[in-house]
């Protein structure tokens, strides 16, 4: 094609970004008044989900019609957990209506978490879909194009990786798939021509099958954005990489400039990222997309907390972390957060759920607006001796210690080792290199005292190590994380690796593969 044709067709291209990007500017601003409105947002939710609820079976059973305020909604309605609803959902399910939500609910996203291989099935209600889901990938986007006005965002295409399964019949009248697939299932139609691969490939089942397939028929696209979760990303350009036997990513698509991800940090990924992808004009920009909900987006690209976003038809709370199992925890709405602190999330949503503790844990950095890093889950962390590590102290030291030494880590999991009589004992991590350090004992030696300049906890029960002794490193053979994952079914999409446990039973069940 003559070159003047090309100029044409990039500038056209061009303009049509700078003329959609107006479409966010109201939005912007909104957005922008979050830190003067948040508290009237939060109570605002929290009324219309009570008044929309008030006459489901849910509704009536806590008489959400004499509910007059924050105090008497917290008094009344009990804390959950998926096995409290879970009956719920089993009727909403098998057809019944007005149950935890008054419209019908069509879509269920499959989650299993981290914890163990049991299936939850959390609603998709056409509320939550519209005003939380994708009102938070537009917002994704309003932000990036604040952020970065030089864009030409809508001038190619994006990739998107989602789940690894698609949407199947749990009966003839509803589906259940990964979250990503649900929403991709739902786009509207418009949304597809700007994005890769096509429908039929990225609803695939088969992750390996899948990742071949997505290979093959975007490798020679315009891509200028990706969105997914790192580690999974990860293999996905590398399978790029080689099939084009290109050492960078910028050369397969040298108009790449965003990767929107979430799911797990970043840290421990960002460096290879670079390396992958050595391009100044590169961004990336995490979001917190949950099955449960969308929480959180990152608004700075200076900063690595997120904006909490208070009008999804989400309202929060949260449980200081020392008291999550407690009979009787505080629970505090957000304006009664502070900085610095964990704390166990609980959210009542416009997908029925109600008072709900999806299992993750934040720290707030600042307030109005309020912005947060996600620190953990409920269940992993390490407080064998007193420690409290948790996962983003875990996260960030991996990064700074690889940084320092060289070394890239490709995955890893913690756990306690008890020695003796349990009065003393060490930190075990079993860590799989995409390249080794010098000196593993180094490196370890390193990653001690990086945590201890982290966490004060941890750093006191190290002292002259009256409990805990220096932590000690298994190096895992290649690919024995991604052998434990499809051992249990769980490759591709959200599905991710347990960083830090209380207990030994990941530890133990990779060790065990490992050895093999």
């Amino acid at each position: 094609m003559p070159t003047f044709v090309l100029d044409t067709i990039k500038r056209s291209m061009d303009i049509l970004t700078n003329t959609i990007s107006l479409l966010f500017r109201p939005r912007q601003k909104e957005i922008a008044r979050f830190g003067q409105d948040t508290d009237s947002i939060q109570r605002e939710q929290l009324q219309s989900l009570l008044s929309t609820a008030r006459n489901t079976e849910w509704g009536l059973k806590y008489d959400y019609k004499s509910i007059r305020s924050y105090a008497d909604f917290r008094e009344r309605v009990p804390l959950q957990i998926y096995d409290d609803i879970k009956p719920y959902v089993a009727r909403m399910i098998n057809g019944e209506r007005n149950i935890l939500w008054p419209s019908v609910v069509k879509w269920y996203a499959k989650s299993s978490g981290t914890t163990n291989d049991k299936s939850k099935f959390l609603p998709v209600t056409p509320e939550i879909l519209k005003g939380c889901h994708y009102k938070g990938g537009f917002d994704t986007v309003a932000l990036y194009l604040r952020n970065n006005p030089e864009s030409n965002f809508f001038s190619r295409k994006g990739l998107i990786l989602g789940g690894s399964h698609s949407p199947s019949p749990i009966n003839h009248k509803s589906h259940c798939g990964d979250l990503s697939a649900v929403l991709l299932q739902n786009l509207n139609p418009l949304v597809n021509l700007i994005r890769v691969p096509a429908k039929r490939i990225i609803l695939m089942d088969e992750w390996e099958s899948k990742i071949k397939a997505i290979v093959d028929s975007t490798w020679k696209e315009d891509v200028n954005s990706l969105s997914g979760v790192p580690s999974w990303m990860l293999v996905l350009i590398k399978s790029v990489l080689r099939k084009t036997g290109c050492e960078y990513l910028t050369d397969v698509w040298p108009n790449l400039e965003v990767f929107f991800h979430g799911g797990i940090s970043f840290e421990p990924y960002r460096d290879q990222y670079k390396t992958l992808i050595p391009s100044d004009k590169m961004h990336y920009m995490e979001t917190y997309n949950a099955s449960e909900g969308f929480f959180g987006m990152q608004d700075d690209p200076a900063e690595q907390s997120l904006l909490m976003m208070p009008d999804y038809g989400i309202f929060y709370e949260f449980i200081p972390m020392n008291e999550v199992g407690s009979d009787n925890p505080t629970v505090l709405p957000l304006e009664a957060v502070t900085t610095g602190k964990n704390y166990a999330m609980v959210i009542t949503t416009s997908g029925g759920l109600w008072r709900y503790l999806i299992g993750d844990t934040v720290r707030f950095t600042s307030l109005y607006p309020h912005k947060f890093v996600i620190s953990g889950r409920t269940k992993h962390y390490i407080n064998a001796f007193g420690e409290e590590l948790m996962v983003d102290n875990a996260d960030k030291a991996i990064s700074l210690v690889s940084r320092e030494t060289g070394a890239k880590v490709k995955e890893y999991t913690a756990a306690p080792f008890f020695v003796l009589d349990k009065a003393k004992g060490y930190h075990q991590w079993f860590i799989e290199f995409e390249k080794m350090p010098l000196s593993v004992d180094d490196f370890a030696s390193l990653l001690d005292k990086t945590l201890q300049g982290l966490n004060s906890d941890y750093e006191a029960k190290r002292y002259k190590e009256i409990s805990l002794q220096p932590l000690k490193i298994i190096v895992a053979r290649e690919g024995t994380f991604y052998e434990w994952l499809k051992s249990k079914g769980k490759l591709g999409g959200q599905h991710k690796i347990p960083r830090l446990s209380n207990d030994r039973t990941f530890i133990e069940e990779l060790i065990k593969i490992d050895d093999r």
